[in-house]
């Protein structure tokens, strides 16, 4: 091994090695020292600077995040898209969800799918390819204070139409002003037969919705909580909405109005679907997520790095 001071020797190594594509074999001929020699002479060259190695994963994927927050959080899959800087990490996040999908769908199975943006991306970066006899379904009814375009009717529509499948509509609005009037349409039996399919889909695709922001906003204010139903419901503590269904920072339920005005599985109905792949992006999403996660309704996490850190900063912090 060359004394700290012949770093000429070092730097000599590692061209022909790495510039010169030399073997190690070679390099020992050349300099007149063992292979094993060459070897050590590389490692030194890495501890000391002198090489660096950097890896670009074309795929654009965090994989240690990924592994970390499988195992935090108990997944059976993760995808983390790096996203820095001020770029908007949503298109990215699309790109692997829809090379998840692309990954692991198979003909013959039903797919749920819930609303909003992030489901939106992730459809987006489906090929129009067709060749899999899919069922495509939707897992909440319609919510006509968000843009048509991200509505669940609107989404099965076009995946089922990119993936070469069939799909099932649900003609109902996922929320209602009173539960007399929900269960008015839950006694109709296209609207039940509808739900029925739902529960049975082998992979339901959800956005992770976070109190007081986008989709999961707006919700809550169609709901029409009078101030005392509005004050109950806020001293639950909602984090978050899978499907407009609220549940705190433990991932446990909010009964109540806010429950019982929703057209839409339930959680319960959630944590039996054999594959459940949950979509979020950007870090203000946080609480909804890890709320989401808590809940042991989601089995894959598809998010940004910005989202993941913050994540993993958080794990650690009391629901609510």
């Amino acid at each position: 091994m060359p004394p700290p001071r012949d770093q000429d020797l070092l730097v000599r190594t590692a061209r022909l090695y790495y510039q010169e594509n030399q073997s190690q074999q070679e390099i020992a001929e050349a300099l007149s020292v063992s292979r094993s020699n060459v070897s050590r002479m590389l490692t030194a060259a890495r501890e000391r600077g002198i090489v660096e190695i950097r890896i670009n994963d074309p795929s654009g994927r965090e994989l240690d995040l990924e592994r970390e927050l499988s195992e935090v959080f108990g997944l059976r899959d993760c995808r983390v898209a790096d996203a820095h800087g001020s770029e908007h990490p949503l298109p990215k996040v699309g790109d692997l969800g829809g090379r998840w999908l692309q990954e692991n769908l198979r003909s013959g199975q039903r797919i749920g799918v819930s609303w909003g943006r992030s489901l939106q991306a992730v459809v987006q970066h489906v090929p129009d390819s067709g060749g899999l006899d899919v069922e495509v379904v939707p897992l909440v009814g319609g919510l006509s204070s968000v843009d048509s375009e991200i509505t669940g009717e609107e989404l099965v529509r076009d995946l089922a139409g990119r993936l070469g499948g069939r799909f099932q509509r649900l003609h109902a609005p996922a929320v209602l002003t009173s539960r007399a009037g929900r269960d008015v349409l839950l006694a109709e039996p296209s609207i039940a037969s509808a739900l029925e399919s739902a529960r049975e889909v082998s992979v339901a695709l959800v956005g992770i919705g976070s109190f007081g922001t986008g989709s999961s906003a707006a919700i809550v204010e169609t709901l029409n909580l009078g101030t005392d139903e509005r004050a109950e419901f806020e001293a639950a503590k909602p984090a978050g909405d899978l499907c407009a269904r609220y549940f705190d920072g433990n991932g446990s339920a909010i009964i109540g109005p806010a429950e019982d005005r929703v057209l839409a599985i339930s959680l319960a109905d959630l944590r039996q679907i054999p594959m459940v792949v949950g979509i979020a992006a950007g870090p203000e999403k946080t609480r909804g997520v890890l709320g989401a996660l808590r809940s042991s309704a989601v089995d894959v996490l598809i998010c940004d790095s910005s989202l993941a850190r913050a994540l993993l900063a958080d794990r650690d912090r009391l629901g609510g």
